[in-house]
């Protein structure tokens, strides 16, 4: 079989794409942090929606991006370095959210969902047959409506998904629904990687290349900006 090229543009782009969808949305967010706007980024639809689809974004090409490197012969190594520098900053985030927002801070957000969906797919469920993946995406997207329980309200258990009541977090993405939408990406990856090759627009390719360095600090820019923006006026 004629391997796909080492990188897929149109890959990269529509992560770059959630990449630039999320970092408007994280501005809205700050603005209204800082009591420039006031919205309910916790309940209004308009905010809840947007989010659920910047993520799904996110878990898609997450999966198709695993997908595509397997399909290239990833070696376990650059497997290894690259799960090592999502664990760490998602580290990072757990650790910057305590201090900015102590009582609802991050332990288990997009980047630790992503860490512990990603061993998932390459430690095992990778080998299984696409139409086992289909199947085992839907039961992943429709587990939490019909299995939840106290006993994964606790912080330390959350990150299941299994939950009766969503926790007091700035982000939360568990495995369960989420690791669904991974395995869609991945699905569709492998079944057609043809669907990612032809060009894209560069800056977003590029964009989506750099997606976890502009993750982890389009934050800290933007909410500096503001704090001195709002301290000079």
């Amino acid at each position: 079989m004629l391997l796909p090229p080492s990188r897929s543009d149109r890959l990269d782009a529509l992560r770059g794409a959630a990449i630039v969808w999320m970092a408007v949305f994280h501005f809205c967010f700050d603005l209204n942090h800082f009591g420039w706007i006031r919205e309910d980024f916790y309940r209004d639809p308009v905010w809840t929606w947007q989010r659920t689809a910047i993520v799904s974004l996110f878990l898609f090409c997450a999966g198709a991006g695993q997908a595509y490197a397997m399909l290239n012969g990833q070696s376990a190594g650059r497997f290894w370095r690259r799960w090592l520098q999502v664990a760490g900053c998602a580290l990072l985030v757990s650790l910057g959210s305590w201090f900015m927002f102590p009582n609802s801070w991050i332990s288990f957000g997009v980047l630790h969902g992503i860490a512990v969906m990603l061993l998932l797919l390459r430690l095992g469920l990778a080998r299984l047959p696409n139409a086992v993946l289909l199947a085992l995406a839907v039961l992943a997207i429709a587990a939490p409506h019909f299995i939840q329980h106290p006993l994964f309200d606790g912080r330390w258990a959350n990150w299941t998904g299994l939950v009766t009541r969503k926790p007091v977090t700035e982000d939360y993405v568990p495995v369960l629904p989420w690791l669904g939408v991974m395995l869609l990406g991945f699905v569709a990856t492998r079944q057609w990687p043809q669907l990612w090759a032809g060009g894209a627009p560069r800056p977003l390719v590029l964009l989506g290349r750099w997606s976890l360095s502009f993750y982890m600090v389009h934050q800290p820019v933007l909410i500096g900006v503001l704090m001195a923006v709002q301290t000079l006026f």
